[in-house]
């Protein structure tokens, strides 16, 4: 075995099992609860006991985004919560936001957008990459066959827990559109404690720091997060 060991909390039940040699987490977690036909979800992968829950309640999924969720993403985008992070990019009107994202959902750019959805309501936006189709973010990164990734909840459902639940719906995505990419990366501000932790339980790992020239000419230092797709999902 790995070291690891595995917990799937299931209505007040903790299911404990072990990581086996050359086994991943995600593996592990379903193996643990086979009897239960439930695939478990992440809730903390951060420490050396990797928890997971079966979530009866919740169906969290992503989707393409329209340009109908446009009016959802400014409002999102507007909000203080998510503003302050993306603040290099001007200031989020409706015709800024549909001249940033609307050739990604027309499929223009090598930006793909999506939205994260809890039982069928709309709560964020994720948006993806190859890191190697931007050359000099490319540079910046340790990987350019990464595939990048990043992610806001709007602020009625932010700190719920449910970012890193979000981030393994795309990642089911991420891994049919991208079966080769071994990594996916992440760079939030150092600032930004919320979006690091939420990465830290969802399996990413903190690496490098680096600045990152913004398009307002300013830079932010951002820290390298990776998550290692065979280790964590198999």
């Amino acid at each position: 075995m790995n070291g690891h060991r595995v917990v799937v909390h299931d209505r007040g039940r903790d299911l404990t099992g072990v990581v086996h040699e050359g086994e991943a987490w995600a593996a592990a977690a379903r193996r643990t609860v086979a009897s239960l036909h439930a695939d478990p979800v992440p809730v903390d992968l951060s420490g050396e006991v990797k928890q997971f829950a079966v979530d009866h309640d919740n169906r969290i999924a992503v989707r393409a985004m329209t340009r109908g969720d446009l009016p959802d993403v400014t409002r999102w985008r507007q909000s203080e919560h998510i503003r302050r992070w993306w603040a290099a990019e001007g200031e989020p009107t409706q015709e800024r936001i549909e001249a940033r994202y609307g050739p990604c959902i027309d499929g223009m750019r090598p930006t793909r957008m999506w939205v994260a959805e809890v039982n069928g309501r709309s709560v964020g936006f994720v948006q993806d990459y190859r890191v190697g189709d931007y050359p000099d973010y490319a540079m910046l990164g340790p990987d350019p066959d990464a595939v990048g990734v990043d992610y806001a909840l709007c602020e009625e459902w932010s700190g719920r827990g449910l970012g890193a639940r979000v981030l393994w719906a795309w990642m089911a995505r991420a891994r049919q559109r991208f079966p080769a990419a071994t990594t996916y990366f992440a760079a939030p501000d150092h600032r930004n404690a919320a979006s690091l932790r939420m990465l830290a339980k969802a399996g990413f790992t903190e690496g490098v720091w680096f600045d990152e020239p913004k398009e307002d000419g300013s830079v932010d230092t951002v820290v390298g997060c990776s998550l290692d797709v065979p280790r964590v999902l198999g």
